[in-house]
Order: structure tokens, then C-alpha cells, then sequence
């Protein structure tokens, strides 16, 4: 037996990867991931399924929370090994991470202040899972890969990091597994990105693995934009539509990439005159850290973008973008009387201020949410885009009266056509496709889908199923 490899997470779901390889001697998670949906979120209370202190090294394809949001629980019970990855992901995580804890900690108290005036007790303890001295400690366990490159972990295996296109930063990671002086290549896609899409580079493609491991978010699906109108086409109609009608724009965005893409797409509007020069609000001062760390990191960006900073045409900063930092800015919005564009987290509202902004605009006919990412299932934000009439927000029920709208195009995902673009590369059929990292249709769809295309072998794991390599 060459290795054996432990699916601990994102099995027929999307949050929460994670997974153990196990060869003879060594023991290494790919990703330590937080799970989102809310049917799966008693896993992060749970025990790990392994001893953190056996554990000899964490790669870490990026800084998503549903791929590093558990690792503050990891190092707190134990684990004392390295996380490699990319710099500009080591920087990035732990923004994620510590804004996480702070959330973690302020939905504690939230919940044990709401739960004792109804006289109850929560589905989970008022305690945070994770705390923000927990969240701190990670940071001296990072250590950074450059693109192109390997950390060996001992004589017998080593991770190499190749651009992934999905964010900056992040990485699909090849793990080479040496025996009997052979090389047996273990390809971890961590998320793939869409080809073209603005601000970072393609996603490395390959030529060659014995196993592979990957993404399958979009795997049932194409992209909207493929098929109607564009991403600033469908987001001035929006736009347009409901300024007209005197309403605001709230946009639930993830603090990494979707934001700063939301400001690129709206800069351009604004550059042409397509939209009226409303405010812009960034409500999240993560995604104004983040935002921050991309300025520091220009290497990383596509011939574009890299074109259009050198014109001075940046997106980071314009006239009407207005960065709010503190808490009494972000109630004051409530306030203003002309519309606007509200920017802000969680982007599967489950947490953060947008919930905030989301109570201020239900009710209102004339506003708009618009959803620009992901939403799993069982989140608010998923429980929004399915029709729901009304909905639970901070503790109240609220009619939904608002106008719910999704623009796909903004995903930094590959969707099914670009998952199987990706893969076309592969000249040898690998022993076994592990289909990961998507809801159980689009799983078993896509794999369905890349058998009868290509005739390899192809499987979609269950949660905590293992599988020896050979």
C-alpha cells in the first residue's frame, strides 16, 4: 500500500475540507476547514478523528474559511507542526482567522444575551468555538512555499504548490509520495478558478497524477454569464433598477476576492458612466485588510490587471467608495436617505454586519440583496435565494419584501466546463478521481459526467470514508 487518504471534510458537501494522507511514516491534512451549513456545523464541536500531535505538517491550499477556518482549534489541541503555504495566503488567513475568533466570541455573548431573555439554551454551548488568543497562535506555525516549489517533509514525501486561480494566493497542491525509487503524484485541486477571470492569473494545469482529488462546486452547472448577459451588464441592470425606485444595493460578499472584485466591476461602471455615482460603502474592515495585503502583492495579478495599474486605473481606491472601519459608521448607513451600494460580510450571511444591513432592507420593496457568491445549504443566504417569504435574523422573524437577486458570474470557481477543461491535460487516466467539495448533485453529476467522458475511474466519498492508494 502506497498511502492511505481520510476524507474529513467537504464530502458530498462544500465546507469544511479536510483531509488526511497517511503514508507509512508520515501523517499530513490538506486544508483544516470550517463547515458552514448548518446542518453539518456540529462537526466543528466535535473531536478531530485523529490526534492534532500525530500530525506532521498541514498544507494549506488557502485562506477560505471553509479550508483554514479550523486550524486555531487544531493548534489549540495540539497540533505543534508547520501550516505551509503561499506568503500572500499566510497573510491572508490570519486576517480570516482573527476576524473569525472576534465573531466567534461576539456571537457568544449575542446568543447567551438573546437565549437568556427567551429563558432557553442554544443548539451549541455560548462559548466560542474557537477564542482570539486561539486564532493568534496559529501564526507562528505558518511557514511560506513560493509558487512553483516544494517543502519536503521527509525523505519519502514533499507538497508543491502551483497557482490555483482562485484567489490570490491560493495553491493546488501536488504531494510526490516516493517508493522503491518511483514517484506517485497526489493532486489536490484545493478550489480551481474560472480561466479569464479578472485581477489573478489561470490556474496551473497538469499533465500527469495517479490520484487526483477535486472540486466540484459548480460541477452540475455552467456559469450564468456563459450563456446570458455579462457580470457589469446583469450588475448595472440592478443597479439601475433599484436606484430608480430609491432603494439601496446590499451585497453580502466574502471578504477575500469577491469584495475587491465587486469594487473592480463597479469602478468600471462608474469610469463609463453606466451607473449614477451612488456611494459605494465597504462595510468590512477585513475586507479592507485584505484588500490592503492584495496592494502588497501586485506579482500575483493577471497581465490585465498588472495593465491597468500601470494606467492608473485602480480599483482599490475611487471617489465614491467609502471604507467603514468602526461600528458607529456602519449603523450610521441606516441613516443616509439617497441609495446606495452596501458591500459587506458574511457573504453567506452568516455572520458579520451585512445581517445588520439585511433587517434595515427587507422590508423595503424598493431595496435590493444581491448575492455574488456561493451560498450552502442551510445558509441564511441560501434560505434567501430559495424564495423564502420570511426569515430568522438576529434573533427576530422578518418579511422578506426585498428584491432577491444572484449574479453567478462573480464566482471564483471553475464551473463544469472548466472543471473539465482543467483535467483535459491529463495524458495518462489516473488510478482514481476523488470527486470532493460539492453539494451531493453537483458531485455525482460531475462525476458521472468525467467517466463517461473520459473512462477513468471516478468516485464521490462519503464523510470519513478512507481509501488506500496502492
Amino acid at each position: 500500500m502506497l498511502a492511505k487518504l481520510t476524507f474529513l471534510g467537504a464530502a458530498r458537501n462544500v465546507t469544511g475540507s479536510c483531509y488526511l494522507l497517511e503514508t507509512r511514516d508520515t501523517r499530513v491534512l490538506i486544508d483544516c476547514g470550517l463547515y458552514q451549513e448548518r446542518k453539518y456545523q456540529e462537526r466543528n464541536w466535535q473531536s478531530f478523528p485523529f490526534d492534532p500531535r500525530s500530525i506532521d505538517a498541514v498544507f494549506l491550499t488557502h485562506a477560505h474559511l471553509d479550508h483554514c477556518g479550523l486550524l486555531p482549534k487544531l493548534v489549540r489541541d495540539g497540533y505543534k507542526g508547520q501550516i505551509y503555504c503561499t506568503q500572500a495566503t499566510a497573510e491572508l488567513a490570519e486576517i480570516i482567522l482573527l476576524d473569525a475568533a472576534k465573531l466567534q466570541e461576539e456571537d457568544a455573548i449575542f446568543k447567551w444575551e438573546r437565549h437568556k431573555r427567551e429563558g432557553r439554551r442554544g443548539p451549541y454551548p455560548e462559548i466560542p468555538l474557537y477564542t482570539v488568543e486561539d486564532a493568534k497562535a496559529v501564526k507562528p506555525h505558518f511557514s511560506t512555499v513560493e509558487y512553483l516549489s516544494c517543502v519536503r517533509i521527509n525523505a519519502h514525501l514533499e507538497g508543491c504548490y502551483y497557482d490555483a486561480g482562485h484567489v490570490l494566493g491560493a495553491a493546488v497542491i501536488a504531494t510526490n509520495i516516493r517508493r522503491n525509487g518511483k514517484n506517485h503524484k497526489i493532486l489536490f485541486s484545493g478550489d480551481i478558478g474560472e480561466p479569464g477571470h479578472p485581477i489573478v492569473k489561470d490556474p496551473a494545469i497538469f499533465d500527469e497524477a495517479e490520484y487526483i482529488v477535486i472540486e466540484s462546486t459548480y460541477g452540475d452547472r455552467t456559469h450564468e454569464e456563459h450563456e446570458s448577459l455579462d457580470i457589469q451588464k446583469q450588475l448595472r441592470n440592478c443597479i439601475n433598477r433599484t436606484v430608480n425606485a430609491g432603494g439601496n444595493i446590499v451585497v453580502p460578499s466574502f471578504a477575500l476576492e469577491r469584495s475587491q472584485e465587486m469594487l473592480y466591476h463597479l469602478n468600471e461602471l462608474f469610469q463609463r458612466k453606466e451607473i449614477p455615482p451612488v456611494p459605494v460603502f465597504l462595510d468590512s474592515p477585513m475586507a479592507i485588510r485584505i484588500t490592503e495585503v492584495l496592494k502588497r502583492h501586485a506579482e500575483l495579478f493577471d497581465q490585465e490587471m498588472m495593465q491597468r495599474l500601470r494606467q492608473g486605473n485602480s480599483f482599490f481606491n475611487y471617489e465614491n467608495l467609502k471604507l467603514v472601519e468602526s461600528e458607529e459608521e456602519s449603523r450610521a448607513i441606516k441613516d443616509i436617505r439617497e441609495s446606495c451600494i452596501i458591500i459587506a460580510g458574511s457573504g453567506m450571511v452568516t455572520g458579520g454586519r451585512v445581517k445588520h444591513h439585511i433587517v434595515n432592507n427587507i422590508r423595503r420593496p424598493e431595496s435590493t440583496i444581491l448575492f455574488v457568491g456561493y451560498q450552502a445549504e442551510g445558509t441564511p443566504g441560501r434560505i434567501l435565494l430559495d424564495g423564502a417569504k420570511e426569515i430568522r435574523l438576529l434573533g427576530q422573524m422578518h418579511p422578506v419584501r426585498a428584491h432577491i437577486e444572484k449574479i453567478d458570474g462573480f464566482s471564483a470557481h471553475a464551473d463544469r466546463d472548466g472543471l473539465l477543461a482543467w483535467l483535459s491535460d491529463i495524458r495518462v487516466p489516473p488510478r482514481c478521481v476523488f470527486v470532493t467539495h460539492g453539494e451531493e448533485q453537483a458531485a455525482t453529476s460531475f462525476a458521472k459526467l468525467l467517466n463517461e467522458r473520459t473512462g477513468w475511474t471516478v468516485k464521490v466519498p462519503q464523510y470519513k470514508d478512507t481509501v488506500e492508494l496502492v
